[in-house]
């Protein structure tokens, strides 16, 4: 079974559900893990990964690059460059590698053929290795300014599948970025339930609207648990929302200063402070989710 954790917003705590659900479930189901927000990858943070075993290069992206000894100087290139990322550089013209989009434009414009070309470059890289807990985690980097993102998570997840199948494992958990971009609906695309996490607020009930209309999308079932719940008591609308739309809530989690002191000590919340409020609810949401998707 593939389980995505997703939330469309930010600092809900998406990656504090993700890696206590792996860390609560690794010794009862073979599981391998992915990080698939290559923006921000952290789940080697939180289980204190230290080094990688293999690393995979993702190329494909574009860049345009210009031939100095056959450039004219005419400057028609910078000034057609729809992303303004041709500068005139102690008398050359220079395209930037963060902002060129490798659209062709220069290329296309410039009057002398051949002196602009788009090369292929690096989009990002894939990574994996087995944690000190004896599960596989596979993470990725995207680098910066490079497009792909959906690309480099669909590798990532065609990697971990190859991995289960060689060596038998059961559950695939995905950690999804925010939102509801690229990188996301490719995390959330091919699984078979999705986890949406949200706190009490507006704001959170907004985007998770939004990302589960990706969810169904995709015709998977969703279930929703809700972080800091206690922080917004008044606030019943998520509650309302999970009722209005059928949606089961798995538990929900009280704010608790032990989440950020856990990161600090690179372990997942259930690990390093396993008495803490927190950590007793994300233990009663794992044995929900144990029971109530992955038995079925």
């Amino acid at each position: 079974m593939q389980i995505v954790i997703a939330s469309g917003k930010g600092g809900v705590g998406k990656s504090t559900v993700s890696s206590s659900l792996i860390y609560l479930l690794k010794d009862k189901h073979k599981i391998i893990a992915v990080d698939a927000d290559a923006d921000a990858p952290n789940l080697d943070l939180l289980f204190g990964v230290e080094t990688w075993e293999e690393k995979k290069e993702l190329t494909g992206a574009k860049v345009a690059r210009i031939n100095h000894d056959r450039c004219i100087k005419c400057g028609i290139c910078a000034e057609r460059c729809p992303y303004e990322c041709i500068k005139l550089i102690n008398g050359n013209y220079v395209v930037s590698d963060i902002t060129c989009e490798g659209c062709g434009v220069c290329a296309l414009v410039c009057p002398v053929k051949g002196t602009i070309t788009l090369e292929e470059v690096r989009s990002g890289v894939i990574k994996k290795t087995t944690t000190k807990y004896g599960f596989p985690l596979i993470s990725a980097q995207l680098d910066v300014g490079r497009p792909n993102s959906g690309k480099l998570v669909t590798e990532e997840k065609n990697w971990a599948k190859r991995i289960m199948e060689k060596q038998r494992l059961e559950h695939m958990i995905v950690d999804s970025a925010a939102g509801i971009g690229c990188q996301v609906i490719a995390s959330v695309g091919g699984a078979d339930v999705a986890i949406l996490v949200a706190e009490p607020t507006p704001a959170s009930l907004s985007d998770l609207k939004r990302i589960y209309k990706v969810v169904q999308h995709f015709r998977e079932p969703a279930y929703i648990v809700i972080n800091k719940a206690d922080l917004n008591p008044g606030f019943k609308g998520i509650h309302e929302f999970a009722e209005q739309e059928g949606i089961p809530i798995l538990g929900e989690i009280p704010y608790d200063r032990a989440i950020p002191e856990s990161m600090i000590k690179m372990k997942p919340v259930v690990e390093a402070f396993p008495d803490s409020k927190a950590s007793k609810a994300l233990k009663e949401i794992a044995k929900t989710v144990e029971e109530e998707i992955l038995k079925k």
